[in-house]
């Protein structure tokens, strides 16, 4: 009798992308850990002309948006991203055969989990990088872009990943 057809996705083979997104999640609170530790809140250090280190803190979601809305935005961001990371893991173990697709999956997942993580341990997200130039000054205040952190820059790689995939699976159809 001949073996059965391998299964494409699965545990065992979503486990390397499971263990990015860990990876992702432990980078991102180490990085916010050390910035709590040793940054009071609105502190910065310039590293360059154009990057600064900052301890920012952001109740709303990707560009403060809801940020002023009360506190209740607090629970439903986190309900968002527990629902979303729920989805993207069930993708993961049906897809992790796709190397770009699960690639950006874990990226987002990662992403999305440290920073519930930050909402129901603090109430808010941990942002410290922080980027500016001149010529943002018309868009962003002092041309300085919102303040971000490495769990926004896994959602963003995952993102980007995800458009560049679907670019290339579309390239491949006849």
């Amino acid at each position: 009798m001949p073996d059965a057809a391998p299964r494409q996705g699965g545990p065992l083979r979503a486990a390397p992308w499971f263990a990015w997104a860990l990876a992702v999640v432990a980078l991102d609170q180490l990085g916010k850990r050390l910035i709590l530790q040793h940054y009071q809140l609105g502190d910065a250090t310039q590293i360059t002309g154009f990057f600064n280190i900052v301890r920012a803190h952001n109740t709303g979601a990707a560009f403060s948006f809801l940020a002023s809305a009360g506190g209740w935005q607090r629970w439903l961001f986190t309900a968002i991203g527990v629902v979303v990371g729920g989805f993207i893991a069930w993708q993961l173990l049906r897809h992790a055969h796709q190397k770009l697709f699960a690639f950006a999956l874990a990226s987002i997942l990662g992403g999305a989990v440290g920073n519930v993580v930050d909402r129901l341990e603090h109430g808010y997200v941990v942002d410290f990088l922080d980027f500016h130039w001149a010529f943002l000054a018309p868009v962003f205040h002092g041309g300085h872009f919102p303040a971000f952190n490495l769990a926004d820059a896994a959602i963003t790689l995952g993102a980007v990943c995800l458009i560049v995939d679907e670019v290339l699976r579309a390239r491949r159809k006849p």
